[in-house]
């Protein structure tokens, strides 16, 4: 099979040499005919020296994402050795674990794949052409991998792949689809459901700050936009003497409360309603809280929403702070990555100053160790988690 060679210009080069893994469309000088969507490609710059290999999307602006700067075929042994890589950092963050992110896209050098792994139940995204074209390599090289698997499950329902021109898509890839699981987060185990649940059923981004607000637990607790009870379950169990769950999603609700259950939690109250009108009838009660957790759905899908995600931001975190006893804990999270450290802190200053509150950082806080930061790619680092005191 001829392989293609893409030729860049000089702005492309730099992106290179300054290690991000992403080309535009802008940057390509040409492209060769005949070349298919989602192929791997060699990358070189304009007097034809050799910079990588990497794959190539016919529609979207990011038209290469760099693989290796090494002259080696990517393969499937090329592929079967970053998988390996990758889960011998997990193992090693991890040791026994069995539930982890195995593969977070461009930061394990795997652009538009994304691997959770539940057990014996993996869930994969593939979010770009080149990835698409991967999938049955990926089922192969999984199921070597971890050969006790029962179920591969593709949650490739992500809008980001229509940019690709690629449909959403959700399926079974191997085994069955498996119905609710369990997912292990310290004593606490927590229902999900990996093909009909958001992202892949759960949030791993957040479980070890899942971990940590166990330890500001205390008194009255209020966690809003629970989904499955990732911060109520650790809440209820570790100090709060009742927690609500606030969360719009019925079928959430349920698999929530079916944790309360199973974890002996009788202190778990389920509330299922938008989090924006409840937090407005609540400032109007004398009801005050201890503990407070807001941890949002993106708000902000692109730089133009920005100014917006700001306002609810703000909106929902004056309303927090209002409702806190002095010397109460609010933990606040965003998953915007359109929205900054350094702005999401000055959303929670004007908050803060327009609820009349002083507020303390105690911690600073990203997504857990197993979504780790490729250095100049900020969209590897999406998440913020705020551990505050309020005043």
């Amino acid at each position: 099979m001829t392989e293609h060679s893409i030729a860049i210009t000089r702005r492309g080069d730099e992106r290179v040499e300054q290690g991000l893994p992403w080309i535009y469309r802008a940057d390509l000088k040409s492209v060769p005919k005949g070349l298919t969507e989602g192929a791997i490609v060699r990358v070189v710059d304009g007097r034809g020296w050799f910079k990588g290999r990497a794959f190539y999307s016919s529609q979207s602006q990011i038209a290469l994402r760099l693989l290796t700067r090494e002259d080696v075929a990517c393969d499937r042994a090329f592929f079967a050795d970053r998988l390996r890589a990758a889960l011998a950092l997990r193992e090693r963050l991890f040791p026994g674990e069995t539930t982890y992110r195995l593969v977070h896209g461009d930061a394990d050098l795997l652009s538009g794949i994304v691997i959770d792994r539940y057990g014996d139940v993996l869930c994969i995204q593939l979010l770009t052409q080149a990835a698409d074209a991967l999938r049955e390599l990926f089922v192969s090289l999984l199921r070597e991998l971890f050969p006790g698997t029962r179920a591969i499950i593709e949650r490739s329902d992500a809008k980001v792949r229509l940019l690709e021109g690629l449909e959403p898509i959700k399926r079974v890839l191997f085994g069955e689809a498996p119905g609710p699981i369990e997912l292990r987060e310290g004593d606490v185990t927590q229902r999900i459901d990996p093909m009909e649940g958001q992202k892949t059923g759960g949030f791993l981004d957040q479980r070890e700050n899942h971990l940590l607000a166990a330890r500001f637990a205390s008194g009255l607790g209020l966690d809003c936009f629970s989904y499955t009870g990732g911060f109520a379950l650790q809440l209820a169990k570790h100090g709060c003497t009742r927690v609500t769950a606030v969360e719009c999603s019925e079928s959430a609700s349920a698999l929530l409360m079916e944790s309360a259950a199973r974890n002996g939690l009788s202190n778990v109250e389920v509330t299922t309603a938008n989090v924006f009108d409840f937090l407005k009838a609540q400032s109007m009660t004398s009801t005050r809280y201890d503990t407070i957790v807001l941890d949002p759905p993106s708000f902000a899908k692109n730089k133009g929403a920005i100014e917006g995600a700001l306002r609810g931001y703000k909106e929902i975190n004056l309303r927090a702070m209002q409702l806190l006893k002095p010397g109460g804990h609010l933990i606040s999270a965003s998953c915007s990555f359109h929205v900054d450290e350094a702005g999401f802190e000055q959303m929670l200053h004007a908050a803060a100053c327009d609820a009349k509150r002083s507020v303390q950082i105690v911690e600073r806080r990203g997504a857990s160790r197993d979504h780790p930061v490729l250095l100049g790619v900020r969209e590897t680092r999406y998440l913020k988690c705020f551990f505050l005191r309020v005043l």
